[in-house]
């Protein structure tokens, strides 16, 4: 779970990033997932883009796909959400520390 500072910290990670993965009629298919699976494991964090013509809105799309491929929900502003997951083999992201 991410705390907020995390999440802000991401976020500011997130603006330079380009919009990989775009979610289209087709909805959160088997190849959405594998994409978002793939990007996830080579980059940490993705931006991806729910199209008008998708069947659902951009918080429940970017739900959705979260759950399929084991990620964290950064920010879901317009169309546009982000997603985080650690590469446990190889990170390249280094969160700040989370007070406990």
């Amino acid at each position: 779970m991410l705390t907020s500072k995390q999440r802000a910290y991401l976020r500011g990670l997130a603006n330079s990033l380009d919009t990989i993965l775009m979610v289209g009629k087709g909805g959160v298919s088997e190849d959405i997932l594998k994409q978002a699976d793939d990007a996830l494991t080579a980059r940490e964090l993705i931006k991806c883009k729910v199209l008008e013509t998708a069947p659902h809105s951009p918080r429940d799309t970017s739900a959705e796909v979260a759950q399929g491929v084991r990620a964290e929900v950064v920010q879901v502003i317009g169309t546009k959400f982000i997603l985080y997951r650690k590469n446990e083999k190889d990170p390249k992201i280094v969160l700040p520390k989370s007070k406990v």
